[in-house]
């Protein structure tokens, strides 16, 4: 069964989330300690986070 638009336009947005999270990865290395402690509490704290979004895609 072929794809609607818009889920093809959601895969396009996973792809967009993981070239930007590759982008936070590549740049790690480049922190501080404190910097990384603290790009690592902000991303904790962002909602949705992407397991709440998998949550959600499985259960409906």
């Amino acid at each position: 069964m072929p794809l609607s638009g818009e889920a093809i336009r959601m895969m396009n947005y996973v792809d967009d989330v993981a070239t930007t999270l590759r982008r936070i990865q590549a740049l790690i290395p480049t922190l501080t300690a404190d910097e990384r402690q603290r790009v690592s509490e902000y991303l904790g704290k962002s909602t949705p986070s992407a397991q709440d979004v998998l949550s959600a895609l499985q259960s409906k």
